[in-house]
């Protein structure tokens, strides 16, 4: 299908009218802000169909997508999916899980083998084919999930150029923040977090290489789950880092992404690094950690050097001080200044970038090759598409720098990744470790970079709110396997502070 039309943005005032016209409900029951367990017991209670929640969100897309640009493309199947689940229904057939029938928007490297794209957001993939879903897809698919359609990304997620704006694409252009939208959305999954916080659909999945999740749900004011490495399966997702790239969820709420989280992981023969990490996977399942009272007990460092220092507002410092006296409350220790012995050098070192950019000549390389048709089979063809297109008129460009600084690499150096996981060893895990801890609080995203490189799991929660109107999160992150905790942490803080809000659309 080809890629959503963009006319030019509405006044405000005349999308805003249309929003109030627009009906939230049906039956009584209220769409917008549902969770996936309001959306379920509404079905169970026939006072909402599959069908009928497709069509809103649609209705809400076809209104809201000119301004934030959220979503590439839509499925043309997924009326079909939902007169499927809702049949399944009415039959007694869908004992599937909490998906079943719950429209889910995926990241537009994730691949899909159906009528969508799959294109990183660049024209340069658009009518390719891939050979099969990816191993996430094939899952949510099995839960009887509704694929609604690819979300827009900062392209290439992050890694053509390093002067394109985040969030900005060739086939959707600049998606926006729908709190503010002259502010950044971050990226790379940009517009799986922007549909969520927009109401545009119920769920969604990101990819995280270093930030790619946690980022823009901080940005969005919504809940992202940074999964251990190989706990989700990457097969048939457009790559960067075989040694950092993992999917993950991105939702309104802990549980709703926990429920997506949960039929998502597992081995994939696919891929070779869910084999070691499917054995961390809790019996049972993740929603047995949705636990009001997950904090009591639980060990939290504090590094307020650099990541608290780099909070600008004082307001916003005191809403964070605040947040860790509610910690308390509920029960947790809090282990302050603590200290990461080298994070100076996690954060500056030019070691992750040259160890990404060898990866990625690698495995794009191999992604490319391996597809059914496509007018690029590597990263050469790739750059000399680029080189065409952008020497045409009216066409926004940005340049390809990593395309061309990855290019220019020759294999991989074992030394430059022995040294990366070393950092991580000595750095962060040390400091887990020795101290005890069972997960580490920042703001915002500042440490996607130290659990990215040590391919550890992290999980961003909304935590207020900057004058300008633009949200902030909260972030706990924790070794390799420890979901678990991670969720009962990150779940009991959310319904202790309930911050959430929808956003306001600012200019």
């Amino acid at each position: 299908m080809a890629a959503l039309s963009m006319p030019s943005p509405s006044v405000l005032s005349f999308l805003f009218l249309l929003l109030l016209l627009l009906l939230p409900c049906n039956q009584g029951f209220n769409i917008k802000e549902a969770t996936v367990h309001d959306i379920q017991v509404a079905f169970q209670q026939k006072k909402l169909s599959s069908r009928q929640l497709v069509l809103f969100y649609l209705d809400q897309i076809q209104i809201l997508n000119p301004i934030l640009r959220a979503v590439i493309e839509i499925n043309p199947d997924a009326l079909h999916q939902a007169d499927v689940a809702d049949l399944e229904r009415r039959e007694g057939k869908c004992s599937k899980g909490l998906l079943h029938g719950i429209p889910i928007l995926l990241k537009d490297n994730i691949a899909t083998a159906d009528r969508l794209n799959t294109t990183a957001g660049s024209l340069a993939l658009l009518g390719s084919v891939v050979p099969r879903d990816a191993g996430v897809v094939k899952r949510l698919r099995k839960a009887g999930a509704v694929i609604l359609g690819k979300a827009s990304l900062s392209e290439w997620s992050g890694f053509r150029s390093e002067f394109a704006p985040r969030g900005w694409n060739a086939r959707s252009g600049q998606g926006n923040n729908p709190y503010v939208l002259s502010a950044s959305p971050c990226g790379s999954s940009s517009g799986s977090a922007i549909a969520v916080a927009a109401n545009l659909v119920t769920v969604s999945l990101g990819s995280e290489t270093a930030g790619s999740i946690i980022c823009p749900s901080s940005y969005n004011s919504v809940v992202g789950i940074k999964p251990t490495v190989g706990l989700t399966s990457r097969s048939g997702v457009i790559p960067i880092s075989p040694r950092q790239d993992t999917i993950g969820p991105i939702c309104r709420t802990v549980s709703d992404a926990v429920y997506v989280l949960d039929a998502i992981v597992g081995f994939d023969p696919r891929d070779a690094a869910t084999e070691k990490a499917s054995k961390l996977i809790p019996h049972g399942g993740y929603t047995q950690f949705l636990k009001a009272d997950g904090l009591k007990g639980k060990r939290l460092g504090i590094v307020r050097k650099p990541f608290f220092e780099l909070l600008s507002e004082p307001a916003i410092k005191q809403t964070f001080e605040e947040h860790l006296s509610t910690l308390r409350r509920r029960g947790a220790i809090l282990v302050d200044n603590l200290e990461i012995a080298n994070v100076s050098e996690i954060v500056s070192t030019n070691w992750t970038r040259i160890a990404l950019l060898m990866e990625f000549k690698e495995s794009i390389n191999t992604y490319l090759s391996e597809l059914v048709h496509s007018p690029v089979r590597s990263l050469v063809d790739l750059i000399a598409f680029n080189n065409k297109y952008s020497a045409q008129e009216n066409v926004k460009e940005y340049g390809q720098t990593f395309f061309l600084q990855a290019q220019r690499t020759n294999g991989l150096n074992k030394n430059i990744i022995k040294a990366i996981k070393r950092l991580s060893k000595d750095g962060f895990e040390r400091m887990m470790k020795d101290n005890n801890l069972d997960a580490m609080v920042t703001p915002d995203w500042v440490a996607s970079r130290v659990l990215a490189i040590g391919e550890c799991p992290g999980i961003s929660i909304p935590a207020g709110y900057k004058m300008d109107g633009m949200p902030v999160g909260i972030c706990f992150g924790g070794l390799r396997g420890s979901e678990p905790k991670l969720i009962e942490i990150a779940y009991a803080f959310e319904q202790a502070t309930k911050i959430r809000k929808p956003p306001s659309f600012k200019p």
